[in-house]
């Protein structure tokens, strides 16, 4: 790992944090990309690591953080694809995106493509957090990934989780070849500020005492660090849906090759 360099996002809290600190021990160069600046830079701190702060409800955010990373790093080893959550009621970003999409696919597919040709150099692996909510509750409509006619918090966080799958899968689909290698998981109920600020639901069971039946969040980081540890090809299988370090099964709509191909043509027009 002492050669490695890896980039974290959503590294501020929660599993990304514990990935974070857990690298950084097995000699891992880690890079803290964060949106709160007290607790993003006080993970950096903690690890002597570098630190990048970006709002992923601001594209602008994304392309200035791609600009900085690849100024700073002529090696981008692994990129963790960690950054998200559950919204409460549909807001469009200053972007004109629905929050939930934009904050949980459209901005890492933006930073993905923008270090595409990095990572490719570096024979990198890229590493995106889903979740068994792709199957829960994700039904895709490519004519509304904004969800202007059809929304709640559960079926958004759903749809942007299997649009994390579905990226993956067709990021492999293109670039296995010049050497990516790319992988999704299902970190667990993970006990973390998940979902306190939304309407969802599933906020009961993250701010209750339900709060005891989730895993703690170094078990949540667990298959991520699996991930950036270890050699795909033969350790893992490339454009896979992980849950603890095993191939899971995850929405059928995940293995509409079609699907995955009009998911990154418009995505790549909804960002630009």
């Amino acid at each position: 790992m002492s050669e490695r360099t890896i980039v974290i996002t959503g590294a501020s809290d929660g599993i990304g944090a514990a990935a974070a600190r857990e690298l950084a021990r097995s000699g891992g160069r880690v890079v803290v990309v964060g949106r709160s600046a007290e607790k993003t830079r006080a993970v950096a701190a903690e690890l002597g690591a570098e630190t990048f702060l970006a709002d992923f409800a601001r594209l602008d955010d994304v392309r200035e953080l791609a600009d900085r990373l690849l100024e700073a790093y002529p090696r981008i080893d692994v990129l963790a694809n960690n950054a998200g959550g559950i919204m409460g009621e549909r807001t469009d970003t200053v972007d004109g995106h629905e929050k939930t999409f934009q904050v949980n696919h459209l901005a890492p597919f933006l930073l993905t493509t923008l270090l595409l040709d990095r990572l490719i150099e570096s024979n990198a692996r890229v590493i995106t957090t889903s979740s068994v909510a792709n199957s829960a509750f994700g039904h895709l409509e490519i004519d509304d990934l904004d969800a202007r006619g059809k929304y709640s918090p559960n079926k958004a966080y759903g749809d942007s989780k299997l649009a994390n799958i579905l990226f993956t899968r067709e990021l492999h689909t293109r670039y296995a070849a010049h050497g990516l290698a790319t992988a999704s998981f299902h970190p667990g109920g993970v006990a973390t500020n998940f979902a306190a600020d939304s309407t969802s639901p599933m906020r009961i069971v993250y701010t209750t005492v339900l709060r005891r039946v989730l895993i703690s969040p170094e078990k949540g980081a667990d298959t991520l660090v699996w991930l950036a540890s270890t050699e795909p090809g033969a350790d893992w299988v490339s454009g896979e849906y992980y849950v603890k370090r095993k191939v899971a099964k995850a929405n059928t709509q995940a293995y509409d090759v079609d699907l995955a191909r009009e998911l990154w043509d418009r995505s790549a027009a909804m960002v630009g």
